[in-house]
């Protein structure tokens, strides 16, 4: 009887040693979970773009303009960047262009953020510059409206910049020696809209202002005459003009007298 009980005693003790193996084993098995690999979700390159964005922002305010390039002011014409600066305003830094108009003694500072805004451009390219000049050799055009609504419309082309509308001003008021004289103020438009465009085609060409004239003028002797008709047709529109100012002044005599 001894004998059995310590072999089932044995027994029970082998048959248990497994169990507490298991259970040993069972800790290392509950791993941490894997949930805590989570941190690589955070990683994100954002302080590199600021960075790559600032030069952009530069280059594209300049609008590709340089120093001592030659440009065009719409409402001054022609001119030259003699720098490209920056002051300080109310803590904030500002970029400028410094521009020189030698021919009416004036610099300019523009903002290099607001040349968009202004219309200011580069000189016009020699394609362009032939079809100014080809415009000079068409038909005068002459509106039948009162001059005052005809002189708006002429500094507004003049002030656009626009080199083939600043041809059509000059190609519209120009008087050759067989036609009537100009008005006072007919001659200091054309003056001016032949000021603008001989500058800027000097410039594209290379040439003097002189020069420049001498070829405008050449093309606006190929141009045809207007005829009698198209002359007697202006006198009457300058007529008419009058009539409707008399006209106008007999009204407000005729108020006041009531």
């Amino acid at each position: 009887m001894p004998e059995k009980t310590a072999k089932t005693a044995a027994k029970a003790t082998g048959s248990k040693s497994p169990v507490s193996k298991v259970a040993t084993k069972a800790p290392v098995k509950a791993a941490p979970p894997k949930a805590a690999v989570a941190p690589k979700a955070p990683v994100k390159p954002a302080a590199a773009a600021p960075r790559v964005e600032e030069p952009k922002k530069v280059v594209t305010q300049r609008q590709g303009f340089k120093a001592n390039e030659f440009v065009v002011y719409p409402a001054h014409g022609v001119g030259q960047i003699l720098a490209i600066e920056e002051q300080e305003i109310a803590g904030a830094k500002l970029e400028l262009f410094v521009i020189n108009f030698m021919k009416d003694k004036m610099t300019l500072r523009v903002p290099t953020a607001k040349v968009a805004n202004v219309g200011m451009r580069k000189l016009s390219e020699p394609a362009l510059v032939k079809k100014a000049l080809e415009t000079l050799k068409g038909r005068a055009r002459v509106k039948r409206t009162m001059w005052s609504r005809r002189a708006q419309e002429y500094e507004a082309k003049i002030n656009s910049g626009d080199i083939v509308a600043i041809a059509e001003v000059v190609r519209d008021l120009y008087r050759s020696e067989s036609q009537p004289e100009q008005s006072y103020s007919e001659r200091q438009l054309y003056e001016a809209a032949l000021d603008r465009l001989s500058r800027e085609i000097a410039v594209v060409q290379h040439s003097t202002e002189t020069e420049a004239v001498k070829e405008i003028e050449s093309q606006l002797a190929k141009s045809p005459r207007r005829g009698a008709k198209a002359e007697a047709t202006e006198a009457d529109g300058e007529a008419d003009e009058a009539d409707v100012e008399a006209d106008g002044d007999d009204a407000a005599v005729a108020d006041e007298a009531a």
